[in-house]
């Protein structure tokens, strides 16, 4: 029986050519890690330090509108907030507060609080409690 020659990978390449003529399209350094968690993909560092998008802007525009829309919904209607004068970080505080006190899911996008089902009034109180001087509008 023969004995066997156990060879590194190393080794292998070097008595091959190198790299075969592969090319390696990963960046040189680039390591994955668990260590940050998410990451922002314009500078880098770890979202909870990211300064790029400060989130600090106002993103409605003071005048806040309450409705009811069903488009695209498959005939469930959904109550729409617009125009909260309030940062991206207030307005995911205030969506929650509302789900909660109406017992409903939500969501907010592009700077507009969805909270499921009609909810007209009880949010229109809600915000009227919280010193926006909000309205129903639309039918």
């Amino acid at each position: 029986m023969a004995k066997q020659k156990f060879v590194s990978l190393a080794e292998l390449k070097k008595s091959m050519g190198g790299s075969n003529g592969v090319e390696s399209t990963s960046a040189p350094g680039a390591v994955y890690s668990t260590e940050l968690g998410k990451t922002c993909p314009v500078c880098g560092k770890a979202i909870s330090e990211c300064s790029c998008s400060s989130g600090d802007e106002i993103l409605g525009d003071g005048k806040v509108r309450i409705s009811r829309e069903t488009k695209g919904r498959k005939g469930k209607g959904v109550t729409l907030i617009k125009g909260l004068p309030l940062t991206g970080k207030q307005l995911n505080d205030l969506c929650k507060k509302l789900k909660q006190r109406c017992g409903v899911g939500g969501v907010v996008k592009d700077a507009v609080i969805e909270i499921q089902g009609d909810q007209r009034d009880t949010v229109l109180a809600i915000l009227l409690e919280q010193g926006f001087d909000a309205k129903k509008s639309g039918g």
